[in-house]
């Protein structure tokens, strides 16, 4: 009788599959992590802001850098972070490529409040009364054009009192 290719799995049956998958994924993250240790003691606690190890290869290490200038600085670092890398027992390490790649910045940097919701920036904002008193004395002597947008931006400093 032929074998139901549908018909439901064992649990154990396709975790057998992937535990080779995870494992692999595992060691390759733990290294990415030792790799960016190592890099960051090449390059400094500035620049490891803005690059990261993208991958290693058949002893080729590839840096990924947010911007074209960065990975020119990085190219004139090339012999630093390869020895870095070899000090560190990388022997095998024998050329280090530095590509473009403005992703890795926002991989690197965490996500702040203020990114996520910038109409919440607006709201801090306000206009003192006396700034606006001044922007009133400026439009006395200003041009009737400049004048009457000077005095509709004081305005804005009476509202902010009448919602207070």
């Amino acid at each position: 009788m032929a074998k139901n290719r549908y018909a439901p799995k064992q649990l154990n049956e396709l975790m057998g599959k992937w535990s080779n998958k995870m494992v692999s994924y595992t060691e390759k993250s733990q290294a990415m992590a030792q790799w960016q240790s190592c890099l960051e003691s090449a390059v400094g606690p500035v620049l490891i802001k803005k690059c990261r190890v993208g991958n290693y290869r058949e002893g080729t290490l590839v840096i990924e850098a947010a911007s074209a200038t960065l990975a020119t600085r990085l190219n004139f670092l090339k012999m630093e972070i390869l020895s870095q890398f070899r000090a560190a027992g990388m022997i095998e390490c024998a050329q280090v490529k530095v590509v473009t790649n403005p992703e890795a910045q926002q991989r690197l940097t965490p996500k702040r409040d203020d990114q996520i919701r910038p109409e919440k920036q607006s709201e801090g904002r306000v206009m003192s009364a006396q700034t606006a008193q001044q922007l009133t004395e400026i439009a006395g002597n200003a041009p009737p054009s400049l004048q009457a947008k000077l005095l509709k931006l004081a305005q804005h400093a009476q509202k902010n009192k009448q919602k207070k």
